[in-house]
């Protein structure tokens, strides 16, 4: 049976945004895009599709602290109903834009820790 860990920590993968074999390659094309391949170790990454994982899991967590927030705000301040929509509005579009890089490279590095030898059979 072939050796399931991963070469690189699943958390410096996902911070850094970088190849989940070597950790030097850019993992990311553009904003969300994965690269065809890992320019330093040649990972063939075009296998790796996380698909809407990473955005629902951050609607289901970043909803979860955005309402009960907002209510606080609410009935803590006595504000205009719109002035805690609008924080938690731009709490959850500012956070989840912060968050869906590190939570899409977590993804594609669980996808290759768990199916590294089919997915590097491929190269």
């Amino acid at each position: 049976m072939a050796d399931r860990t991963p070469s690189i920590p699943l958390l410096h993968t996902a911070l850094s945004c970088t190849c989940p074999r070597c950790g030097q390659g850019r993992l990311f094309q553009g904003f969300l895009a994965v690269a065809p391949t890992c320019g330093h170790c040649g990972l063939d990454l075009s296998a790796h599709d996380s698909g809407d994982g990473p955005a629902v899991f951050l609607i289901f967590i970043l909803g979860a602290i955005a309402v009960p927030f907002a209510f606080w705000i609410q009935f803590s301040f006595d504000t205009s109903p719109w002035v805690p929509v609008a924080i938690a509005g731009l709490l959850v579009i500012g956070l989840g834009l912060l968050l869906l890089r590190p939570a899409k490279a977590l993804m594609v590095a669980l996808q290759y820790a768990h199916r590294r030898d089919e997915m590097e059979t491929r190269e």
